[in-house]
């Protein structure tokens, strides 16, 4: 069985989706779509940057999205797509995996992208926040680490790597006591917030009214949830669990391990970086992993 895996931020990159854009019809209907829903030109700054503007969330996180449903349509373009059973994504690319599944349709997906990070980008202007990676120690550690200094694990993404999130000098005072006590590898992160904590409980709360609205569809195939780790089936269920996620851990590991034991025998990760696929091969290296970034991914 083919799982899917969509990016979450971060995965971005100047140039991302430019080939299938020129090479693909399907893709370069989804990209003239998205200038149209957005009221600005997704492709070009995706294409060109400035980086510091692809990198903001608001920009990034639709970008991702159209990014990922590109290369799904380019692939099922040529022929080149098998039954998907499965998908799932990192954080923001969950939103991608619901609309691969058609939980709704892309331009309502991209709307929700949309909104999702100009609301996560405002909750980060007014707060300081900061986020962190600790390699190489188990939960229970990072967990204790977290309750000492009043912030939270942000995301369990393989074994031995946990993000921490929090007020950015609790984050950095935490950093500093990992190192000291000879934790492996403490490292601060360049984001702009503080991810998956309480801090982005405004972002949640004015979230959780925008979806309210919108009719969510139950999908075609199987879709996880990074706040349980499991299968989520029934749109309310879905649409809950989209909410909650902004303000908790992106149980990333147990979704991959759930989504092997429900079968996935093949995971097609559809972002740039191959981050997915490095994680993958961190939690299992026997799983068959592959990777699709641009055009030339599809037709080699």
């Amino acid at each position: 069985m083919l799982a899917l895996l969509f990016a979450g931020q971060g995965a971005q990159k100047v140039g991302m989706g430019r080939s299938l854009h020129e090479s693909s019809a399907a893709a370069r209907a989804l990209y003239d779509e998205a200038a149209r829903v957005l009221g600005w030109d997704l492709a070009k700054v995706s294409f060109e940057g400035p980086e510091e503007e692809l990198t903001q969330t608001r920009v990034c996180q639709p970008a991702l999205y159209v990014h990922g449903l590109a290369l799904m349509g380019a692939l099922r373009e040529r022929g080149a797509l098998p039954e998907v059973g499965i998908a799932l994504g990192l954080s923001l690319g969950e939103v991608t995996a619901c609309a691969a599944a058609g939980v709704f349709d892309f331009a309502t997906g991209l709307r929700i992208v949309a909104e999702r990070g100009r609301l996560m980008q405002v909750a980060c202007e007014k707060s300081a926040g900061g986020m962190a990676a600790i390699i190489g120690e188990s939960r229970k550690t990072v967990r204790e680490l977290c309750r000492e200094f009043g912030i939270e694990a942000a995301n369990f993404n393989a074994p031995g790597q946990i993000i921490i999130s929090g007020e950015r000098a609790r984050v950095m005072d935490a950093v500093a006591a990992a190192k000291n006590r000879g934790m492996k590898k403490a490292m601060a992160l360049n984001v702009a917030g503080a991810y998956h904590s309480r801090l982005m409980e405004p972002a949640r709360a004015a979230f959780e009214g925008f979806l309210a609205g919108i009719t969510f569809a139950p999908p075609h195939f199987q879709v996880f949830s990074n706040t349980t780790g499991g299968a989520v089936s029934a749109p309310d269920e879905i649409k809950a669990a989209l909410v909650r996620q902004v303000v908790s851990p992106v149980l990333w590991e147990d979704c991959m391990r759930a989504a092997a034991a429900a079968g996935a025998t093949q995971f097609w990760e559809l972002g740039p970086g191959a981050v997915l696929a490095g994680l993958a091969r961190r939690t299992e290296k026997s799983w068959a992993v592959r990777s699709f970034a641009e055009f030339a991914d599809i037709t080699g």
